[in-house]
């Protein structure tokens, strides 16, 4: 246990921050004293940047991806295309495919992926909703783009499984993709490449 200073403010604030993934004590010592050398402006500003994520922040109502209001400025813009659904697992993934800019679907987040060792099965996360989607929007493809490990491929199977009843194409990005890689973590140019070279979804079966 790394050594507190005796200031309780200071304490919790390191506490806090050390609470969240990826960052240990030692990260999360050197941040508050890097606020401290901020003026009191700057520091408010700071803390109520995060007080407005619990208190501006929502889900959009169809697709699940973070929004300022009840339907998030993807779904909610004319220019984009009803016709396709990029089916992701996080949020990260949304940004990581706006970036290539080669994508004018909309999206629909699941919120994880299907994963017995961790506990979570398909009715953890929002594939329901995504086939209540489709069977009332009725769109012409569905883009598979979940990350390519074994989880994320259970996940696709599941889902196709599921719209197998439907008139509708499943695809799923091409194999630029490395396996068991995260779509979040792809550089642009080989996740662009990769929607734009996306295969059906029923090919791939036959590579297992």
């Amino acid at each position: 246990m790394m050594h507190q200073i005796s200031s309780s403010p200071f304490n919790n604030a390191v506490e806090k921050l050390a609470s969240l993934p990826g960052i240990g004590n030692k990260t999360a010592l050197r941040l508050v004293l890097q606020l401290l050398n901020r003026n009191q402006q700057e520091i408010e500003e700071f803390g109520n940047a995060f007080i407005g994520l619990s208190d501006q922040i929502q889900y959009c109502n169809s697709c699940y991806n973070i929004s300022d209001t009840s339907t998030c400025s993807v779904c909610s813009n004319s220019s984009r295309s009803d016709d396709v659904i990029c089916v992701v697992e996080n949020i990260l993934d949304v940004i990581a495919i706006e970036r290539t800019n080669q994508f004018s679907g909309k999206f629909h987040v699941l919120g994880g992926i299907i994963s017995p060792m961790e506990g979570i099965g398909p009715g953890d996360i929002k594939i329901h909703e995504l086939v209540e989607r489709i069977n009332k929007n009725q769109p012409k493809e569905i883009i598979m783009a979940l990350s390519t490990t074994m989880e994320g491929d259970a996940t696709n199977f599941y889902i196709y499984k599921k719209l197998a009843h439907l008139d509708i194409e499943v695809t799923t990005i091409a194999r630029g993709v490395g396996i068991g890689d995260e779509i979040e973590y792809t550089d642009e140019l080989t996740l662009g490449r990769s929607l734009l070279n996306r295969i059906p979804f029923k090919n791939t079966l036959s590579l297992k």
